[in-house]
């Protein structure tokens, strides 16, 4: 009983030994083995449309009051709104 004992317990170190071997050696050939990437795309060439400065009419008005303010034009930044993307 004790030899039988004594052979199930080097039975089962021998299959923890041979597991632990198998799974380091997978992990050692899947790092080695070839990757399947998706080869690169063509870099798409992507400009931010730089913003501008436009000229901005503000029509003449009465206060509250009733005096007039003439018309007037002011300088404005426009900033970008769209990106142009091209290959």
């Amino acid at each position: 009983m004790i030899n039988g004992l004594k052979r199930a317990v080097a039975l089962g170190a021998a299959t923890v030994a041979l597991a632990a071997g198998a799974v380091v050696g997978t992990v050692g050939t899947a790092s080695a083995a070839p990757q399947h990437h998706q080869p690169p795309r063509p870099s798409r060439h992507c400009v931010e449309s730089a913003g501008h400065w436009t000229w901005v009419r503000h029509p003449g008005f009465r206060d509250r009051h009733h005096r007039w303010h003439a018309a007037y034009w002011t300088r404005v930044w426009q900033p970008t709104h769209h990106r142009n993307c091209h290959r």
